[in-house]
């Protein structure tokens, strides 16, 4: 027995050849690959907000109103929100389907929901407004599902194929993806919405209600929502050839060899068979489940860390787009609406998001990529979270100075800056922790749980938010909403969500450069 409980604290040969591997080419195809999720979730958050505006205009239109028409409280809450519902069951769902079939077979599912789903959402059957938003809801959930399910895969596969040096960069890296799928999708909206702008000219609002809206408008927030299938389903035929990870093959599903087999053809060296070894590691692993008091004592505190902390920043990450509007309105980069027709309106909403993105939410994500390995994720999310809290309450505390029209652009400085220190911060590491510091055959699992926890995060960000940001004054309110505290009570609270984040990252273990079955201790001995 002594013999096995010695070879169980060794590392398998084929996870250290990993650990120690340099960066290859097939890393950047696994990012590529893995990132697909990622870019068609922020493809789709951002297209959809265009789409809705449009929506308003052709669906609800009153006759004889001042102002183009506008989604209802309630159907706007249910297009943007049903999508959330759905990440959330899915990240849950394929969460713990990835620790039990396996990261490979659960990962061509995910994919193809997304590619389907997507194509669907731009399919509407019938074409009253009722039956148009019920089946866009329809399907947005179960694109939701298929994103959903991306999340805890894709930070699981990458974690588990990178080497240990530069493993957060590489998961950081499937998680900038994103930045990609917010420029994609503001390209295609903004070339989409100029094309037939020019081909079908319409009168602003004003002049002309009816005419304003042109019909083949309908056509374009279909085209927009559908192109997101195409870069996902590019990376199906890369999806089904990579082979499944060593660690799940070899710690959790007990074949070394087939491990061994997988790995020297990624990594294009040979590895011999530790047939032996694994069996050592058989006996000696402690299978404890996630419910089970080994887990709460070794990993309970981890788990409350990764969950709390997703959850705060995401309420203060999904609560900028209700300032969106505020803002480009205030700098006066978007004219009141029923000056402009609705194409117009969807190219410069879409111009001046990409905009912000550019400038502030891309640059974001590579410094994380670029710094993570070298500064650790804690330093990181710890930054992140302080500088979004002072940004949050310097834009609060004087918010009616900064409503001036004088000092708008430091207005819009300081915004960008909370979002980028969001993304250099802890919307990267709250993606990236939760992949390194779990046992191989719960990682999955737990991921999931922490990006649901996340995504309920998002829920109260963005609905909880859109309500509570209604100012008393019932003339400033936007139509159907009920009052609520302002703007600024708002930012206030959301200073201290941020505030709070930073108390949670306290619990939550730096990874960097150990090896992730030091982190879960994996290949220790069962400690009596």
């Amino acid at each position: 027995v002594k013999d096995t409980a010695a070879m169980a604290g060794e590392q398998l040969q084929v996870l250290s050849a990993l650990d120690a591997a340099k960066t290859q080419w097939y890393h950047f195809t696994a990012i590529i690959v893995a990132g697909m999720g990622f870019f068609t979730d922020a493809y789709d958050l951002f297209c959809i907000s265009l789409v809705t505006k449009l929506l308003g205009r052709i669906y609800y239109h009153v006759e004889g109103a001042p102002k183009p028409g506008t989604l209802p409280p309630n159907v706007s809450a249910a297009v943007n929100g049903v999508a959330f519902c759905g990440t959330l069951s899915g990240q849950l769902f394929f969460g713990w389907l990835g620790d039990k079939l396996g990261r490979k077979r659960v990962y061509g599912m995910t994919l193809m929901l997304m590619v389907i789903a997507s194509v669907a959402s731009g399919l509407s059957f019938g074409d009253t407004p009722k039956s148009v938003i019920a089946t866009l809801c329809f399907f947005r959930f179960w694109l939701g599902f298929g994103i959903g399910g991306d999340y805890p895969l894709s930070a699981t596969i990458m974690s588990e194929y990178a080497n240990k040096k530069t493993r957060g960069a590489f998961i950081a890296a499937v998680f900038a993806m994103q930045g990609f799928g917010i420029l994609v999708g503001g390209a295609v909206a903004i070339l989409l919405s100029a094309s037939f702008k020019a081909a079908f000219p319409a009168p602003p609002y004003e002049d002309n209600p009816i005419g304003s809206t042109v019909p083949q408008a309908d056509f374009m927030w279909r085209m927009v929502l559908m192109f997101g299938a195409f870069p996902a389903a590019l990376t199906y035929y890369w999806r089904m050839k990579m082979p499944e990870t060593a660690r799940y093959t070899a710690l959790v599903a007990k074949d070394a060899k087939q491990a061994a087999k997988d790995m020297s053809k990624v990594l294009q060296v040979e590895l011999e068979v530790e047939e032996e070894k694994v069996i050592g590691k058989r006996n000696a692993d402690h299978q404890f489940g996630l419910f089970s008091k080994q887990f709460l004592r070794r990993h309970g505190l981890h788990l409350v860390g990764t969950t709390t902390t997703w959850f705060l920043l995401d309420i203060a990450f999904y609560s900028q787009n209700l300032f969106q509007k505020d803002i480009f309105s205030a700098i006066g980069w978007i004219p009141p609406p029923q000056t402009m027709n609705a194409l117009q309106e969807v190219y410069k909403i879409s111009r001046a998001q990409t905009l912000i993105a550019l400038c502030s939410t891309v640059p974001g994500y590579w410094f994380t990529v670029f710094f993570i390995d070298r500064i650790g994720r804690f330093a990181i999310q710890l930054m992140g979270f302080f500088f979004m809290t002072v940004f949050m309450f310097a834009i609060a505390i004087p918010y009616d100075h900064w409503t001036r029209k004088d000092n708008r652009i430091g207005f819009v400085v300081i915004y960008s800056l909370t979002f980028f220190f969001a993304n250099f911060g802890p919307n990267a590491t709250t993606f990236v922790v939760p992949a390194e510091i779990f046992p191989a055959r719960l990682r999955s699992t737990c991921h999931g749980i922490s990006a649901a926890s996340g995504k309920a995060g998002a829920i109260v960000g963005a609905f909880g938010f859109l309500y509570a940001a209604q100012p008393k004054d019932p003339a400033k309110r936007d139509a159907g909403y009920p009052a609520g505290i302002g703007v600024r009570y708002s930012l206030i609270m959301l200073g201290c969500v941020n505030f709070l984040g930073m108390l949670f990252t306290l619990l939550v273990p730096e990874s960097k450069g150990k090896s992730l079955e030091e982190m879960s201790k994996e290949n220790a001995e069962e400690e009596e």
